[in-house]
């Protein structure tokens, strides 16, 4: 058996605020070390269960974050923030399943840092399903034929999950009280949680289908102000909804759709300097 782990930070047990995901910040190597010792609890527990080979992905900001000397031995380590495919670099019909961990809420949800790829996006949608990290990563492994075996992370973002994913297995590693505050385990007891959840879910992986994407999907993306729509809308195909900020994009596929949101969101990011 052969599984993946695309490791986000926000959702990582015990951590509250920005101060322990941004490299700038005083809590950041704090917010490293928990981080890693999260992945390291679901790369073990894939073991116990019988995983044969382990890919992680590092799908934080600049993708660096993850500690590879202190990471578990018998796994690969994908780091570095130039990716065609961002926070599911690596994915492809070879694997057993996939485990998003670390991860948080869509744009515009109650969560711990909830946000979806910049702060300049306001709600995507893929068709007229609304989507976050979680669920656009998640349509990208469907489109290769894996599930989705676990999420972990906040409450909030295990709830979406749950709605996206039948049978989904989820470890709440920690409750949001508000945007930039936690009721946390203990991180002993969430890295036990998080083994115990990742044996659940590779048992239970029989149950658990991939979420399969649509063959053509439209992709529509709103910003937060006209200034970071019009550059979005400035990629080749877009299509600037008029009166909104909303901009469109016909794919033809979802890899296409993923690469084409990854482009708006960086010309959209550009609106700061303008």
């Amino acid at each position: 058996m052969k599984f993946y782990l695309s490791m986000d930070m926000e959702g990582v047990t015990a951590l509250p605020d920005y101060t322990y995901v941004d490299s700038k910040e005083n809590n950041y190597e704090r917010g490293r070390r928990l981080m890693t010792e999260d992945a390291n609890a679901i790369i073990r527990g894939s073991f116990d269960a019988g995983a044969e080979e382990f890919l992680v992905n590092d799908s934080h900001s600049k993708m660096n974050n993850l500690i590879a000397e202190e990471l578990h031995e018998d796994v690969d380590l994908i780091s570095g923030g130039v990716k065609v495919f961002s926070m599911v670099e690596g994915l492809d019909s070879s694997y057993t399943g996939a485990f998003f961990a670390g991860y948080h809420a869509r744009a515009g949800q109650k969560g711990v840092m909830a946000h979806s790829m910049i702060f300049a996006v306001r709600t995507m949608w893929i068709d007229d399903v609304e989507v976050g990290e979680l669920g656009f990563n998640a349509y990208v492994a469907g489109y290769h034929g894996v599930p989705v075996l676990m999420v972990a992370g906040d409450d909030c973002a295990c709830r979406e999950a749950e709605a996206l994913i039948p049978n989904i297995t989820t470890a709440a590693v920690k409750q949001s009280l508000t945007r930039s505050a936690v009721r946390t385990l203990h991180p002993k007891k969430a890295q036990k949680l998080l083994r115990e959840q990742t044996i659940r879910a590779i048992e239970n992986r029989a149950n658990v289908h991939p979420l399969v994407p649509p063959e053509k999907p439209l992709l529509k993306i709103e910003f937060t102000n006209y200034g970071e729509a019009e550059l979005a809308a400035m990629m080749p195909g877009c299509e600037l909804e008029e009166g909104t900020t909303i901009v469109h994009f016909q794919a033809k596929d979802i890899l296409e759709a993923y690469r084409a949101m990854l482009v708006m969101s960086e010309l959209a990011m550009q609106a700061k300097f303008c």
